[in-house]
């Protein structure tokens, strides 16, 4: 499970190049609930031969917006593998493993103790109440 530092979710992940898988890159990350994508430094996504893909515009905390180059990849932490979109950040940039990935793979941040948790099942909620509302018509 993620490691617990002074409040701070860690969890040690792979990115792997989905087409040259034997090229990966892994390190502790912080887990970032309030982040969607994770964040990887550019350099380090480079070294497996990763590129930009595109940019996107997103706000930080501050309220401020920023556009940064994205790219996707494989993310592997605990066991699972999802593919996400990884946002380039600069040479040094602490790693962040964003709520998306997290969700996608049904693992979740337990808010009392602040570790991982994995969930029974991964969310369809929304799918589900989609398909009756279909089957009901």
């Amino acid at each position: 499970m993620g490691s617990n530092v002074m409040g701070a979710t860690h969890v040690t992940v792979t990115i792997r190049n989905p087409a040259a898988p034997e090229r990966t890159w892994q390190s502790l990350f912080l887990v970032d609930t309030g982040a969607t994508d994770s964040l990887v430094p550019r350099d380090e996504l480079e070294s497996i031969g990763l590129k930009a893909k595109g940019r996107r515009s997103y706000e930080l905390a501050d309220g401020s917006e920023l556009q940064m180059d994205i790219t996707t990849a494989d993310i592997e932490f605990m066991g699972e593998i999802v593919g996400g979109t990884i946002i380039m950040g600069d040479p040094g940039t602490e790693p962040i493993l964003g709520v998306t990935a997290l969700e996608s793979v049904g693992i979740d941040v337990d808010p009392r103790n602040q570790t991982l948790k994995r969930l029974p099942a991964v969310r369809l909620k929304k799918l589900r109440a989609k398909f009756q509302d279909q089957s009901e018509a």
